[in-house]
């Protein structure tokens, strides 16, 4: 566990049936030593961030400098209304991120396993003013959790957009060529009345701020009611509410962001992402953490030799 003080609030609030349910795990919590390469990563491989905004709720890293210009260091209370806190849901605290004092109308959102390798244009991101996104329709397993909360973003997606409206009028970003095999499922529902999910890739995201102030002032109700869920539940509404509402607006230009990024689960691929990192075989990936991965030391200890090799020197953000 990397932070005790968080923890022990943590388990002051935890309800042990819910998290049962949602997964919760020591994989949520520990500290895998790697953020400092997020930092090295941006620094190396993005010059073009002018702030980076670090969102933290409990200690900040020994090694971090919070003097850097940079860098700015938010409080979960420096933007998410006091009533709702503490919060331990991602979703709650993602759906505030545009209250962050000084944000930019144009952010990327990273979680903290999402890591940059290889060079990263601003163009990667933001082409034309917009996000670069890839809109593709995607079938909707019920069984998932995850899915089921996306099932309520959609629901009051279809309630403010007309499906057939939005391709036709954005029909070159709906079937553009960039997609390519991904987008059958466009081709697939096209006839189909309501918009079911969207294809969500786990990366890095851009955003405009505006988006979520439309959002916002159309579904406040709903998000503010659900603010109070301090684990994940199955009434929440998740990142992808925002990200959809950006892509039916028109908001995005095509770019199929698979192209450069991966996904890497440890608990069954650890050497195609030590692979990766050291060939720097992407732009960015995401190593996704999992209580059950097999000889955890070795594998996190090849992991931070491949980092140290592609990012041997410390960034601006280390003391």
């Amino acid at each position: 566990m990397g932070d005790p003080d968080w923890l022990e609030d943590y388990l002051k609030f935890r309800d042990d049936k819910r998290n049962t349910k949602n997964g919760v795990s020591k994989a949520r919590f520990r500290d895998n030593g790697f953020l400092k390469y997020w930092f090295r990563g941006v620094e190396q491989f993005a010059p073009w961030v002018r702030k980076i905004h670090f969102i933290v709720n409990g200690r900040i890293p020994s090694w971090l400098d919070t003097a850097n210009p940079k860098l700015h260091i938010v409080r979960h209370r420096d933007f998410i209304p006091g009533e709702y806190l503490p919060t331990f849901n991602s979703v709650v605290i993602e759906r505030y991120m545009y209250r962050i004092p000084g944000l930019s109308e144009h952010f990327v959102y990273f979680n903290d396993d999402f890591y940059i390798i290889n060079k990263l244009p601003v163009e990667r991101f933001f082409r034309n003013g917009l996000p670069c996104d890839i809109a593709v329709q995607d079938y909707n397993p019920a069984w998932s959790q995850w899915y089921r909360r996306i099932k309520n973003n959609i629901r009051i997606i279809n309630s403010h957009f007309s499906k057939k409206e939005v391709m036709a009028k954005w029909h070159d970003k709906w079937f553009n060529r960039c997609y390519g095999f991904k987008a059958r499922w466009n081709y697939i529902l096209r006839f189909y009345d309501k918009f079911t999910t969207l294809r969500v890739p786990h990366n890095a995201q851009p955003y405009l701020k505006s988006t979520f102030e439309e959002v916002w002032a159309v579904a406040g109700k709903e998000l503010a009611e659900t603010s109070v869920n301090r684990f994940r539940a199955l009434d929440d509404y998740t990142p992808e509410l925002f990200r959809t509402w950006q892509i039916c607006s028109g908001n995005f230009e095509p770019y199929n962001t698979y192209s450069d990024t991966k996904m890497f689960p440890l608990m069954v691929r650890p050497r195609q992402a030590v692979k990766a990192i050291y060939k720097q075989s992407y732009k960015l990936i995401c190593l996704n953490d999992n209580v059950h991965i097999r000889n955890y030391e070795s594998v996190i200890s090849n992991l931070k030799a491949a980092f140290q090799h592609i990012l041997p020197e410390k960034s601006s953000f280390e003391i």
